[in-house]
């Protein structure tokens, strides 16, 4: 049997707090590993629903994911993860990026130099999670004196976001795993994994650092019905990604390598989105492969074991729609099987 990584869900702020708990009670009982809460800039916040969950499962890891600083302070960050950790039993794990650039700036910061702001981060999160006071002076975050009032799990788990060379050498250096967005192939994931991993061997850090993928899944008994609605999924997120690839090398890298899909077939599939056109028609089977798991139980859990064999060591999976609990126990029987 093929080694298969762990299966965990994505939730995030389009959901309501009460039909996160609803999935996330679903993905418990399937016996999925975490649930990691994708915070979107002006959006729902995650904790109220990150809170209900943990509250509401017994076993499932509760992942915040991603924290920036320039909206939620690193102080801030701790106060928040510690409590969170606290209510959950010692579930919780946090992700810091440094934001989507065009967010970050319409609340007047910038982004432009994000492993600053993320250096500056770890340095102020780590000794405060490890009950220390912290006198700390950055270029983009400080913190004079700072002590948490309350005792905090000192190993709890900080990963790290993003797709960049010196995003993921501060990853292998200093994060306890890294985790890749949505509409990354498998051949990019694979190559930032290798980079975290020797980053951290450089370090002289022991052991795999842990790496989690966002994707979506599309799971169905019958196979083409599974590939329209992972087209259609896969359809409500192309045209932004393209536009960020537009701008940032490393998000059209992420795009393209390994996808077999060329430059030029992905900006017309996009166009033909923008225009209307029915996704279904627009895209082939080649987005849902390079971007999802899409298919049949049996089949998704084959393709999330070439993931595995990649070096990722974690697939956190958007469910949409109203069968989505349902589609969540369907998986869950599967993966079962497997194990």
């Amino acid at each position: 049997m093929k080694r298969m990584p762990r299966i965990s869900l994505r939730l995030h702020g389009g959901l309501t707090a009460r039909h996160s708990m609803e999935l996330a009670q679903a993905a418990d009982r399937a016996g999925f590993a975490a649930a990691w809460f994708a915070e979107n800039a002006f959006a729902r916040g995650i904790l109220p629903a990150a809170s209900l969950c943990a509250a509401a499962t017994k076993r499932l890891r509760i992942g915040a994911g991603v924290f920036n600083p320039f909206s939620r302070h690193p102080t801030m960050m701790a106060m928040e993860i510690g409590a969170l950790d606290e209510l959950s039993g010692g579930r919780a794990m946090l992700s810091i990026g440094a934001g989507i650039g065009s967010a970050v700036q319409k609340i007047g910061f910038s982004a432009e130099k994000p492993v600053v702001a993320l250096r500056d981060t770890l340095a102020i999160l780590r000794p405060l999670l490890r009950g220390e006071t912290v006198f700390y002076e950055g270029l983009a975050f400080s913190a004079k004196s700072v002590k948490l009032d309350y005792a905090v799990r000192a190993d709890l788990p900080i990963f790290m976001a993003g797709r960049g060379d010196l995003t993921l050498r501060l990853a292998g250096e200093a994060a306890d795993g890294l985790l890749v967005s949505n509409m990354c192939s498998l051949g990019f994931a694979a190559r930032a994994a290798s980079r975290v991993q020797a980053s951290a061997q450089a370090a002289g850090r022991a052991g795999s650092t842990g790496i989690v993928q966002y994707m979506p899944c599309a799971v169905h008994r019958d196979p083409d019905e599974a590939e329209r609605v992972g087209r259609r999924t896969i359809a409500e997120m192309v045209a932004s990604f393209w536009s960020l690839g537009q701008r940032v090398p490393s998000a059209k890298e992420a795009l393209l390598d390994g996808t077999n899909i060329p430059e030029d077939e992905f900006a017309q599939a996009v166009n033909r989105i923008k225009a209307g056109d029915d996704p279904v028609a627009a895209l082939d089977a080649r987005f849902t492969r390079a971007f999802s798991l899409t298919g049949t139980p049996e089949a998704c859990l084959a393709r999330a074991a070439d993931y595995a064999a990649a070096g990722i060591g974690e697939l956190a999976l958007t469910f949409d729609g109203p069968s989505a609990p349902e589609d969540i126990a369907l998986l869950g029987q599967a993966l079962q099987r497997v194990s």
